[in-house]
């Protein structure tokens, strides 16, 4: 009896898995035939995900994820491994990405997909899925873009699945419900892109910040305090955009900004900046959009700044600003961008009460914000290759910054 009831297991295949009820069992058709254990893990665990840990998908997009071919599910790509010393095949077919955005599927994810460890992209933005991330997730060694953003994902940041990853160069986490502070360490890895803006992150921006080789770093909308750092000088020759709204950053603007040669969106509106504008701003020769709007920056803007060749748009409303050289026409926003400052025989300013008030206080010290001294770095390493799948893949990023406007604040 007891090698019938072996049998029965072994030719029946259940493999039991830990469901949101309780137990769930996913069966392999004994007849089916996959190319390799690694598919046989792929299917595993899409139907792990399916039948235990999706509970509504209004677009159906999961509707044919049906039978051993998972290469041909909705949203499930398939590629060749590529030639790799460490992979046991070499060549044989994997899949290689998930892209099942905007799909409006409510659940969570299982750690079941930890199984997809060929995994080179996983985007799952803009839908309901809730609790944390798996840190099974960690095995993922060739994964190259997680977007896991506009999501309903809780916990502290997953770090022990972020820094794990060696492949990772893109990360969107933004639009969740993360909180908590962020590991120093991201800003040491080899990372392009880092989106972890509209979160209940608190933290600051560590001394380390500048070390990271990102084009793209968007945390809006979070709550920092502490320094804007001047390491950032060390991104001279990487960073494009840089978008720090609405983070309670409590310094003055470090001079090291100039050294950015390459950004061309500097926003860093709706924080607690004091002091002047640097004039070695004058440096950042791309720059297309700067914002300086509500903070809390005196003195008169630098001539420098308005002169910059790409400049398109210079926002620097609500602050307490006295002089406002005449070339800025060409670049502060007709319809208000310089409003609620102290600059004369300009409109909507703040009154004469409000500035005498404010200028009456003592000056701006800026060391007594105790802000870390620029010391500069070796270059960064530049971020991996993507891998080597031959594709078909779904699109890549850039996914551009898009987000409400933070709600006005008045001082």
């Amino acid at each position: 009896m007891r090698m019938v009831v072996f049998v029965v297991a072994v030719v029946a295949a259940v493999v039991w898995l830990a469901g949101a009820g309780g137990e769930a069992a996913v069966v392999v058709d004994p007849a089916w035939k996959f190319p390799s254990l690694r598919m046989r893990d792929a299917y595993v665990a899409l139907q792990t995900w399916k039948q235990t840990a999706i509970f509504s998908d209004p677009g159906n997009l999961t509707g044919d994820w049906v039978g051993p071919s998972v290469c041909a599910y909705t949203g499930v790509f398939c590629a060749p491994l590529p030639d790799d010393s460490s992979s046991s095949g070499g060549g044989e077919l994997a899949v290689a990405g998930i892209d099942l955005n905007h799909g409006d599927i409510a659940g969570y994810l299982p750690p079941e997909l930890g199984k997809l460890t060929d995994l080179a992209l996983l985007h799952l933005n803009s839908n309901r899925f809730c609790g944390v991330v798996p840190t099974s997730l960690r095995r993922l060694r060739r994964l190259h873009e997680l977007d896991l953003s506009n999501n309903r994902l809780v916990g502290a940041f997953p770090s022990a699945v972020v820094l794990a990853l060696p492949s990772l160069r893109f990360l969107d986490l933004r639009y969740n419900e993360f909180e908590g502070a962020v590991p120093s360490e991201l800003f040491d890895k080899n990372l392009d892109a880092i989106f972890l803006n509209h979160n209940r992150l608190r933290f600051s921006l560590p001394d380390n910040f500048g070390n990271s080789p990102a084009s793209v770093i968007v945390l809006a909308d979070n709550d920092f305090g502490g320094c804007l750092p001047a390491s950032l000088g060390n991104m001279s020759a990487t960073l494009n955009e840089l978008i720090l709204i609405n983070n309670g950053i409590n310094s003055c603007v470090p001079p090291e900004i100039g050294m950015l040669r390459e950004v061309t969106v500097f926003d860093v509106s709706f924080n607690k900046l004091a002091g002047e504008i640097p004039p070695e701003v004058k440096g950042m020769r791309k720059l297309e959009q700067l914002d300086f709007a509500h903070n809390r920056l005196t003195g008169a803007v630098p001539e420098a700044v308005c002169d910059l060749p790409r400049l398109k748009n210079f926002t620097i409303s609500y602050n307490f600003l006295t002089g406002e050289p005449p070339s800025c026409a060409r670049v502060v926003p007709a319809d208000g961008g310089d409003r609620r400052n102290c600059l004369p025989n300009r409109p909507a300013q703040r009154t004469p009460q409000q500035c005498a008030a404010f200028y009456a206080l003592p000056p701006v010290d800026c060391s007594a914000f105790q802000c870390k001294p620029f010391v500069r770095s070796s270059p960064p390493l530049p971020p991996p290759p993507p891998p080597a799948y031959p594709g078909p893949l779904p699109p890549v990023y850039p996914v551009p910054y898009a987000s409400p406007p933070p709600p006005p604040l008045y001082r």
